[in-house]
């Protein structure tokens, strides 16, 4: 009985792809090479599942284009990659790979708002450059993370991580905001009150983001938000790309209507916004927050989890349109 082909689009693990061809006929993008939609759609015929990062667009006409294809595998917890309605409309399961990233996720969403509160990039770049020659009293002065507010626009399971780090490691008044407020025991777990989101912005020392992309939260944070925000906070986008208007972020920057900002994740990257480039009190990195070698492992694993289960009659861990599965 021949495998079931699938379609792995990116470079990963050379020890989950051998896994992966123990069950399955793999074409592997181990070249690493960014595929056109129309590229995608050609590498996708014949293809039963696919396993994807968060570049590959599936929508409705790769969906159309490819019949035979049953179930995508994300290895990442975001899926804003997947137009998941129209794929329970075609019948094709779409999982994610949550849980697996949450404390390295975490972790370095405090990385980032430290490095923005104690302007670490800024004064490297100044060193770097030959430029100090004194010290001064008020050389990079930058703002205390023990003791602050810390404002969390998202309360799931990384908002929870940094929540805690904020609450028991610095001692930080937490607050949140939720589109659900968290359980009582919960709350008291993090340490954190809920507050509105205006009152969020308007009384946060540092504002995190770690809510999921939709059309809903799309410029979330835009410049009547920023405008809100105190003109000594910060800001760290660890959610999304598209959250937050990098425009309107740039420019307020600039003015110095918030004091600075850190983000791993861009509208349209791998571009950056070319205004961010040009202000220095912003930290940026390249959609790294979940980069340590074991938690990728494991989110590639749980991606090939899915695959597996799904071609083997069993249930996969995590579908995000279920309802495909009462239908098989």
């Amino acid at each position: 009985m021949s495998k079931p082909k699938i379609l792995v689009a990116r470079a990963v693990f050379p020890e989950v792809i051998a896994r992966l061809e123990a069950h399955f006929d793999v074409e592997a993008n181990q070249a690493d090479t960014t595929w056109s939609k129309a590229e995608l759609i050609r590498r996708l015929q014949g293809k039963a599942g696919a396993f994807t990062t968060g570049g590959d667009r599936i929508d409705a006409d790769v969906l159309a284009a490819c019949p035979e294809l049953r179930i995508c595998a994300n290895m990442a917890v975001g899926y804003n990659n997947f137009d998941v309605d129209a794929m329970t409309a075609a019948g094709v399961l779409a999982t994610n790979a949550p849980d697996v990233l949450t404390e390295t996720t975490a972790d370095f969403g405090f990385a980032l708002l430290m490095a923005t509160a104690r302007r670490i990039t800024e004064s490297e770049h100044y060193l770097r450059a030959g430029k100090w020659t004194k010290w001064r009293y008020d050389m990079f002065a930058g703002s205390d993370i023990h003791g602050a507010t810390l404002g969390i626009l998202g309360m799931g399971r990384i908002g929870q991580g940094i929540a805690k780090r904020g609450a028991h490691g610095f001692g930080m008044n937490v607050i949140y905001h939720n589109r659900s407020r968290l359980d009582a025991a919960l709350e008291a777990d993090c340490r954190a009150s809920y507050v509105s989101k205006e009152a969020l912005l308007k009384t946060a020392d540092h504002v995190v983001l770690v809510l999921p992309y939709s059309k809903a939260s799309h410029h979330t944070i835009g410049a009547a938000e920023l405008a809100q925000m105190k003109p000594t906070a910060t800001l760290v986008n660890l959610a999304r790309g598209g959250i937050v208007d990098d425009a309107a972020l740039a420019e307020a920057l600039r003015n110095k209507t918030i004091a600075a900002a850190g983000l791993d994740v861009f509208e349209g990257e791998p571009q950056v916004h070319p205004d961010l480039l040009t202000v220095p009190n912003v930290v940026l990195t390249p959609h790294i927050a979940s980069a340590t070698l074991p938690t990728r492992l494991a989110m590639a694993s749980l991606a090939a989890d899915n695959l597996i289960a799904f071609f083997t009659g069993n249930k996969p861990l995590t579908p995000l349109n279920p309802a495909v599965l009462a239908i098989k």
